[in-house]
């Protein structure tokens, strides 16, 4: 039986890739993630699984000229950006990804951003450090309206879990005649009406993929458009709220306070504001980072299931847009 040459670009021995050994018998399978391991194993690959496990992974672009015999491209991470060179976007190879594996774990933090300031969890935790008695009154969340930047897998797990909550759920994206039916929602914007759905909310969430058309699609006049009252939630991608305009909106109390998993910068510099601001929450890019179920062993397990379609000859799962860069 012919065999599939898997090359996987990521850490030899890494935990989450012992899955993998489930493949023995329909793969010839290679792991690396060097120069020298590219250009010994990449000519022949069929299939390619790029990891993304450390942050010294070979850049997608250095693999990709070797790759001349390659079928699929499967990403173990949602974002796809670091993909999108023009030469692999224009070629008819597919590029599938863990798109709505982790969008449970990311609309979770996105409730906990909207209690956090709503039932005002921080001033709650300081008075018990105190060992104060400080009785005081908090926000209610039914009948707020919350509004989604970017409804695919995450935002529609945001707006079910706010669903639950009681809240009103709008959402932009754009091709909003996809979700004309949509039981989750009051309202559906186009992208151009924006600044409408925002002047409506109390609570922004951005889960928008980041693409050319969605990089600093919230920014200083997004911020302005919003009540002084409202919150802004990123569970999406960094780049998509310009972090500079956000800073402005805060300090400035155009907005109220801010929930943020995604930065421009990452690791977020010791010298941004951020750190210090009282109407904000930072997660170090972590409320993804399950440990039981393990987060990056449920993304090997949707490649698995991918690789059994893939060897079957059925369409593969999550294939990405390559020219729309989700």
């Amino acid at each position: 039986m012919h065999k599939i040459k898997l090359l996987v670009i990521g850490p030899p021995g890494h935990p989450s890739l012992r899955a993998l050994d489930r493949l023995k018998d329909a793969a010839e399978i290679a792991v690396g993630d060097t120069p020298e391991f590219v250009k010994e194993h990449a000519a022949d690959a069929e299939v390619v699984l790029y990891t993304g496990l450390e942050s010294k992974t070979l850049p997608f672009e250095e693999i990709w000229p070797y790759l001349t015999s390659i079928k699929w491209v499967h990403s173990l991470s949602a974002g796809v950006e670091k993909y999108m060179t023009p030469a692999f976007v224009e070629s008819p190879v597919p590029l599938t990804n863990a798109r709505g594996v982790f969008k449970r774990s990311l609309a979770d933090f996105a409730i906990l951003g909207i209690l956090y300031f709503t039932k005002k969890v921080r001033r709650l935790v300081e008075s018990q450090r105190a060992h104060k008695w400080d009785s005081f009154g908090v926000g209610w969340v039914p009948d707020k309206v919350v509004g989604i930047v970017g409804y695919g897998e995450i935002g529609q797990e945001c707006g079910r879990l706010a669903k639950a909550l009681g809240m009103k759920v709008h959402a932009v994206r754009r091709n909003p005649e996809r979700s004309q039916n949509d039981p989750l929602l009051e309202r559906v914007f186009p992208s151009e009406r924006l600044h409408e759905m925002l002047r409506e909310v109390d609570v922004a969430i951005a889960a928008a993929p980041l693409t050319q058309h969605t990089r600093h699609m919230l920014s200083d006049a997004e911020f302005g458009a919003m009540k002084s009252s409202a919150i802004v939630i990123n569970v999406g991608r960094g780049p998509v709220i310009d972090e500079a305009a956000l800073i402005r909106a805060l300090e400035s109390k155009t907005i109220a306070g801010a929930a943020l998993d995604v930065f421009e910068q990452e690791p977020l510099p010791p010298t941004s504001p951020l750190w210090d601001m009282e109407n904000v929450l930072i997660s170090p890019h972590c409320t993804d980072r399950t440990e039981n179920p393990d987060w990056q062993e449920l993304s090997v397990q949707l490649f698995l299931q991918n690789f059994e379609r893939y060897r079957k000859g059925e369409p593969l799962l999550n294939v990405v847009d390559k020219k729309a860069g989700y």
